[in-house]
């Protein structure tokens, strides 16, 4: 697929009237994230794994690019308006890494444990933890608009992992807004509430919301 520009990923103005509307990915936790996020939204939604689409190949150069690239490939497939995201965890001291590569550390069989493991052997002896955790958002029309939104959390990783109530790299980053004034926990630690409240993706979803719906 040949990848947007820049230039074109300008938004332009547009109400969102459709009313169906599919979460294009197949991830569990993503998905429960994108319902709990949409809930309040009057509109039917579908998910990409419940009506048997493949799993885009994700070739961008970003995370933007990654998202478009979902979603407007769901939309041509299904037909219908379509919203994505690409997100992942930046570590400065890794140069950004492992950004739009995050579940491809995770390997095909998505091992989190096994990419977290990866990062805590590449950051030994590094004294700089902060990282983010970042989210493009893109939602696609049948007529081939499209727009995007982007949401970023700052924080620091650390090691070992704690909590059990995310997924992906929730365990290992702890964001620098807190449910409690000075606390650290991990966004495996935090309840998923709070989380989707004040997360990267909850920034794109807002102005996705504001944007779209307002």
């Amino acid at each position: 697929m040949k990848h947007k520009s820049s230039f074109e990923f300008k938004n332009f103005r547009r109400k969102f009237e459709e009313k169906k509307l599919i979460l294009a990915t197949h991830n569990f936790g993503k998905l429960k994230e994108f319902k709990n996020l949409l809930e309040n939204i009057n509109v039917t939604l579908y998910s990409s794994s419940e009506m048997g689409l493949p799993v885009p190949i994700e070739n961008g150069n970003s995370f933007e690019e990654n998202a478009y690239i979902k979603a407007s490939e769901t939309t041509s497939l299904s037909g219908m308006a379509s919203i994505s995201d690409d997100s992942g965890l930046q570590v400065k001291s890794l140069g950004g890494s492992p950004g739009i590569y995050s579940a491809d550390w995770a390997g095909p069989e998505k091992s989190f444990a096994k990419a977290i493991k990866k990062i805590a052997l590449l950051m030994q002896g590094r004294k700089d933890f902060s990282a983010s955790m970042v989210c493009a958002l893109c939602i696609s029309w049948p007529d081939g608009k499209f727009k995007i939104f982007k949401g970023e959390m700052k924080g620091k990783i650390t090691f070992p992992p704690k909590g059990d109530l995310g997924f992906g790299y929730d365990p290992i980053f702890i964001p620098t807004v807190q449910p409690i004034k000075n606390s650290k926990l991990t966004y495996g630690q935090i309840e998923p509430e709070f989380k989707n409240k004040h997360s990267h993706r909850c920034i794109a979803f807002n102005k996705f919301y504001n944007s779209c719906f307002k």
